[in-house]
């Protein structure tokens, strides 16, 4: 079964910056003004929001999302905020899924905590459930949460990489990379990180946070290189480990390299040792929990209000068999 509508993935957004400035508009365009291939009008609609699909851990999400929706006989539409900072366009696109009169609302939130967003959050939950997709959203309107605690994703990397180096070793000096203070997940994931690197070798010398865009993220990468010139170790996003392997690779010695989260790149870095470790917490999984959801509150089910997945931590040499991503050319399709 194919969506509705859905949106472009980051592979696309490596093309000309033309169009990668041209993009979120592009995708507004197609998601959110024109009209999308009709579906039976007793076909139960979901609307998904997400703040973009430049970071690959979105796709298998989406794909999660896209596989149980077929499954379960819903129909989707997806809605690309742009980034992190298109705040205003993620709340005119809850606007949109209301108009759409979609039964159900999945939202990967660009902020946790913005009044905007949590007003527009509780007009669309008085008249549908809205069910939180990944990122932390600080709304009593929520009908459930899916997603596991980026807490625990940051202490499950901090851990490992603290066994790998114990106070007794060599000094390491990192700067970690991350995403904007504002969205959800990153004040969690940063406090586990550092519980987790409590009393190793290993301290945090600087933090950068932007868009988790591969090119925002290799701009940070830059910035905190130049500035701390003497780094053995970077840990960051998915984009920013995908941005310095590629920074490195003529350098050397290079610094030590750890993801914070799981994407197609960072299983590539694993497999070719060019990664310590990632924390892997199933994003198709979560995808799959999210429709369970939506068909949950649809049938009028209160339920669990929390559904997670369980946190691995994958190392260096993994068999790619070990985890599950999207398929390689794989983007939410497009009717």
């Amino acid at each position: 079964m194919k969506t509705d509508c859905s949106c472009v993935s980051n592979r696309l957004g490596r093309m000309a910056p033309v169009y990668r400035r041209i993009l979120p508009v592009a995708i507004g365009l197609a998601c959110g003004l024109f009209g999308a291939v009709a579906v039976r009008a007793d076909t139960p609609l979901l609307c998904v929001l997400v703040p973009h699909f430049k970071d690959e851990y979105w796709l298998s999400v989406a794909y999660g999302l896209e596989q149980r929706a077929a499954d379960s006989g819903l129909a989707l539409r997806f809605f690309e905020a742009g980034g992190y900072d298109a705040l205003d366009q993620q709340i005119g696109q809850l606007s949109a899924c209301a108009e759409l009169q979609a039964d159900v609302i999945l939202i990967g939130t660009v902020s946790s905590e913005a009044p905007g967003l949590l007003a527009a959050v509780a007009r669309a939950a008085s008249e549908r459930p809205v069910i939180g997709l990944v990122n932390e959203l600080h709304s009593p309107a929520l009908t459930a949460r899916v997603g596991v605690d980026w807490e625990d994703m940051g202490f499950a990397l901090g851990g490992r990489l603290a066994a790998r180096f114990p106070a007794s070793g060599p000094a390491q000096r990192a700067i970690f990379l991350t995403g904007p203070a504002s969205a959800g997940w990153v004040g969690p994931l940063e406090k586990g990180l550092r519980r987790g690197l409590s009393g190793s070798a290993i301290t945090i010398t600087g933090v950068y946070g932007d868009d988790t865009g591969t090119s925002e993220q290799l701009r940070l990468l830059e910035t905190a290189w130049a500035q701390h010139p003497d780094t053995t170790l970077v840990i960051g996003s998915a984009p920013a480990i995908e941005a310095a392997m590629a920074f490195f690779r003529a350098q050397e010695p290079r610094p030590l390299l750890a993801a914070t989260y799981f994407s197609h790149s960072v299983a590539r870095g694993l497999a070719g040792r060019q990664i310590l470790a990632a924390p892997f917490d199933d994003p198709i999984a979560q995808g799959r929990l999210a429709i369970d959801a939506a068909v949950a509150a649809m049938a009028g089910g209160k339920g669990v209000r929390k559904l997670s997945t369980v946190i691995t931590v994958q190392d260096e040499g993994i068999d790619p068999a070990a985890v599950t991503l999207s398929p390689a050319d794989y983007f939410p399709s497009l009717d």
